[in-house]
């Protein structure tokens, strides 16, 4: 399409090539007296056009846009539209060619296909351009002949010698060597620099895993997983093997192409961490190591690697944002949510990460990708949330212990302080409740709770010297230590600031 004729209507195609009208016509020059050449008459010059050209409105001839590009079947259409504007048909077009000389196109059917590139595409054929050029008579045979077959001949012979020293030149600088500059490695040879992204990618990702995990039903989903030992454990979400938990069909993936049927050896739905473990693992598994997420700062690099809606193995980066965040999270099936204190990064992360590493610059793993905040609009065309820079991970100090507890007893081990608190997002703190679950004790009787002194209607405000400002967050916080710690309470009791001591109890499973 022709932006100068955009939105003009577009002319029909003339039958025939337009009348060359480059230039107006211009006066005859005089005459001089012709040097002596013999008996060889003087060529008569063409006739020149005395029409005018017609100019469109950026100063060239008019013409419609389908000619510009060539018009199927129409002979001298190609290019000659910008050079000429359209006249009557010249009756005796198209003019013979001189003897001996080829056809150089054609019209319709011509050797370029239907657009006419041998003819009508570029306008070669029947005078090209769109002129009405006509040819002038043969030459008499005459001196005039001869100088014309010589300088045919010396142009011959310059081009043979061109072509010859240009390859020569060619060839010589081919063997001496190109002034460019070429790489000392290429591909696989390709060593990246410790601590670049690349390089932690490369060494991660082949003890990384795309998990499918298929419910009795057949309903399931794909998430990510890593290499936790050389066993064959593999960790991961609850959240993405919970289908596969009652019969359900397990497998892990590689990036290598390698599949392996697994089985889910222990899941904890309130940390929201899982382990499952290969059937006939191979030997050469390599364990992703283990960072401390304690140590981990606001701004530290991170690189998350997972299979976002389903598409394996890939890697994202960002930082962390936030250490600490109070998250409580749920997959959307009804069943009780998780709690965490979560390592905030804003790598990208989106259905698919979830279970997948969460690595430092170094490529330690910091955090299981878990959750992630997002808008309620789906994206992929999967109806699912995506990412805007807000995931959140399970720290890893917190998601070791309990792989180790499941892989050793095959049920999740919790912290407790024994008393039941409010589930309500408040800003005030955790506040106990008045009565327990089921009617039961809202303090259990002879608890870690109860030997500190804490009663229904106390509001904890901190544990130790992080800020409580819901039940959810002092659940998550609770959850980040071991039964047997020993934990600073501040609570409110009638409006007035109380500290107490306690140690934390267990709980085994997550009934």
């Amino acid at each position: 399409m022709s932006t100068e004729n955009e939105g003009t209507a577009v002319p029909p195609a003339p039958s025939a090539p337009p009348t060359r009208t480059d230039a107006p016509a211009a006066p005859a020059p005089q005459e001089r007296p012709a040097p002596d050449q013999g008996s060889n008459p003087t060529t008569p010059l063409p006739p020149v056009p005395t029409t005018a050209p017609d100019h469109g409105p950026y100063g060239t001839p008019t013409q419609d846009a389908t000619a510009a590009h060539g018009t199927p079947g129409t002979p001298g259409a190609g290019h000659g539209g910008p050079h000429g504007s359209p006249s009557a048909p010249d009756p005796s077009w198209p003019p013979p060619p001189p003897p001996g000389t080829p056809a150089q196109g054609g019209g319709p059917g011509g050797p370029f296909g239907p657009y006419g590139d041998g003819g009508s595409g570029h306008g070669q054929g029947g005078g090209g351009w769109g002129s009405s050029y006509q040819p002038p008579e043969p030459k008499k045979k005459g001196s005039g002949g001869r100088l014309l077959a010589a300088i045919a001949a010396a142009a011959l012979l310059a081009g043979g010698l061109g072509g010859g020293l240009g390859y020569t030149l060619a060839k010589n600088n081919d063997d001496s060597g190109s002034t460019t500059v070429s790489a000392s490695t290429s591909g696989g040879n390709v060593k990246r620099d410790p601590g670049t992204v690349a390089a932690v990618a490369s060494k991660a990702l082949p003890s990384t895993v795309t998990i499918e995990a298929e419910g009795r039903s057949g309903e399931g989903g794909t998430g990510t997983g890593f290499v936790f030992d050389t066993q064959g454990h593999i960790v991961t979400n609850n959240h993405v093997v919970a289908e596969a938990v009652d019969g359900g069909k397990v497998s892990a993936t590689f990036p290598d192409g390698k599949k392996y049927e697994a089985k889910v050896v222990g899941h904890a739905q309130g940390y929201d961490v899982a382990v499952i473990k290969l059937a006939d693992a191979p030997s050469n598994l390599k364990p992703l190591p283990l960072g401390n997420s304690d140590e981990v700062v606001v701004g530290d690099s991170t690189i998350a690697i997972g299979a976002p809606f389903g598409l394996s193995n890939t890697v994202t980066t960002g930082i962390i944002s936030a250490k600490n965040r109070p998250v409580a999270s749920s997959d959307g099936t009804g069943s009780q949510a998780s709690y965490m204190s979560a390592l905030q990064t804003d790598a990208s992360i989106n259905p698919g990460n979830s279970g997948g590493p969460l690595l430092d610059a170094q490529g330690n793993v910091i955090g299981i990708n878990s959750a992630i905040q997002s808008t309620s609009n789906g994206g992929f065309g999967t109806g699912q949330a995506g990412s805007i820079g807000l995931g959140f991970a399970i720290p890893i100090n917190q998601a070791k212990y309990v792989a180790q507890e499941l892989i050793k007893n095959g049920k999740p081990v919790y912290a407790k302080i024994g008393a039941s608190v409010s589930l309500e997002d408040t800003s005030g703190g955790a506040k106990i409740t008045d009565q327990g679950a089921g009617g039961s004790e809202a303090v259990d009787p002879g608890g870690p709770a109860d030997k500190a002194g804490l009663e229904p209607g106390d509001v904890i405000t901190k544990l130790d010297d992080r800020v409580i400002d819901s039940g959810p967050t002092l659940i998550g916080e609770i959850w980040t230590h071991k039964p047997g710690d020993e934990v600073t309470l501040t609570y409110k009791r009638d409006g007035k600031e109380h500290t107490t001591e306690l140690t934390l109890g267990a709980r085994v499973g997550d009934s």
